[in-house]
């Protein structure tokens, strides 16, 4: 669902569904789906501050899926909170140690919120490892083409 990408149009809010997921999600208060339906819903809205405040309780709630967590951490990131995310997709990794979504966004948030380019180049490395003809995969491959391109001998270790 997310991903730490510039360049996207936020998506308007549908007021009638976010209500009526609000009702479910008051009616069932062990029910992780409705919370994380409503994340995705003000994340796509760009509305950070309020995807936190439903992927929190979703993930509190199901605790084993890393696209919810992942999703979180990507909030975190585009809220400043750089460390808080990282430590989200270290949980996103925990559950699932190749999904690539997180990886991906790993690399992203080390790059360009931690200014960590080994750190950002290890975590793209693995998504291409993983899956290099996936989107994610792509993705990657073009953030390590751009850090060697910017940076030859400093982003990768290599000399």
């Amino acid at each position: 669902q997310a991903q730490a990408q510039q360049g996207t149009q936020a998506i308007p809010l549908d007021q009638e569904r976010v209500r009526a997921l609000e009702t479910v999600a008051q009616q069932n208060p062990k029910d992780a789906q409705p919370r994380a339906q409503l994340g995705n819903m003000f994340f796509d809205a760009e509305q950070y501050p309020q995807a936190i405040s439903w992927y929190e309780p979703a993930f509190a709630l199901s605790g084993r899926d890393a696209n919810v967590s992942t999703d979180l951490g990507v909030s975190y990131y585009y809220t400043q909170q750089a460390d808080r995310a990282l430590q989200q997709f270290d949980a996103s990794l925990k559950i699932d140690p190749k999904h690539t979504k997180t990886l991906l966004n790993m690399g992203i948030v080390r790059a360009f919120g931690k200014q960590d380019l080994q750190g950002a180049a290890q975590a793209w490395e693995q998504v291409v490892a993983i899956a290099p003809n996936s989107p994610e995969g792509q993705a990657a491959q073009k953030g390590l083409d751009g850090l060697k391109n910017a940076h030859p001998t400093s982003a990768t270790g290599e000399k």
